[in-house]
C-alpha cells in the first residue's frame, strides 16, 4: 500500500510539471519531491532524482543520473550528467557542474564552470572561474569542516587539490597537478609539482 501511494505521489508530481510544460524525457524515470520548484523552459533528462527543498530557476537542463537535495539552481545553469548537489548549495545564473561532479554547501559563481571529476565542498567560488577536473577541495582535517575561497576569474588547473582553509585571489592560477595549502595572491601562478626526471635508454632490471 505504501508502495502503491508513493506511485501515486510521483505520478502526480510527473503530471502537475509536465502540464507547467517543463521538458521531462522519460518522466518515468525522474523523482520529485512535493516541495520541488521549477521555473519556466526546464529540460529534466532521464533517471534524476529531486530530494526535498530544491528550487530550480528558467532555462535550466539537469543532465540524466544526477542528484539534488535542498539546493538553489539559479537561471541558466547546466547540470549533469551523473553530477551530485548536496544540501546548502547555491549554483549561480550560468554556471555549469558536470559529470561526476559532487558539490557540498557551497556557492559556484555566476559563468563558472566545475566540468569533470570534481568535489567542491564548503567552498565559495567567485565569477567566471574554471575548476579543472579531477580537483578536490580537502575541506575536512579529521575534526573540522575548513573553508576554500576561490574568487573572480579564477583557472585551477586539472588533478588539483586545495587544503582548506585557504584563498585564490582574484585571477590567479593553480598549475595541473599542484597541493595548494597557502593564499594565492592576485594575478599570480601556484605550482607544486615535482620536477620531471628522464633517464635515457633506460632498461628494466632481469629477474
Amino acid at each position: 500500500m505504501k508502495q502503491l501511494n508513493l506511485n501515486k505521489l510521483q505520478n502526480s508530481l510527473r503530471t502537475k510539471f509536465l502540464k507547467s510544460k517543463v521538458n521531462l524525457i522519460a518522466p518515468e524515470t525522474i523523482f520529485f519531491s512535493k516541495d520541488t520548484k521549477i521555473g519556466k523552459n526546464v529540460t529534466i533528462e532521464p533517471y534524476v532524482v529531486i530530494g526535498s527543498k530544491v528550487k530550480i530557476g528558467n532555462n535550466v537542463t539537469i543532465k540524466s543520473f544526477s542528484h539534488l537535495e535542498n539546493c538553489k539552481i539559479e537561471n541558466k545553469v547546466e547540470v549533469g550528467p551523473y553530477a551530485r548537489i548536496r544540501p546548502g548549495t547555491t549554483l549561480k545564473e550560468g554556471s555549469k557542474i558536470g559529470n561526476f561532479v559532487e558539490v557540498k554547501k557551497s556557492v559556484v559563481g555566476k559563468n563558472s564552470k566545475v566540468n569533470h571529476l570534481s568535489y567542491i565542498g564548503d567552498t565559495k567560488i567567485g565569477l567566471n572561474s574554471n575548476i579543472g577536473a579531477g580537483t578536490i577541495t580537502c575541506n575536512y582535517d579529521g575534526k573540522r569542516k575548513l573553508k576554500t575561497k576561490i574568487k573572480n576569474n579564477v583557472f585551477v588547473g586539472s588533478n588539483s587539490s586545495l587544503i582548506a582553509p585557504v584563498t585564490l585571489e582574484d585571477k590567479s592560477i593553480v598549475g595541473a597537478g599542484s597541493v595548494i595549502t597557502k593564499k594565492v595572491n592576485k594575478k599570480s601562478l601556484a605550482l607544486t609539482r615535482a620536477n620531471q626526471i628522464e633517464i635515457k635508454n633506460y632498461k628494466k632490471i632481469k629477474k
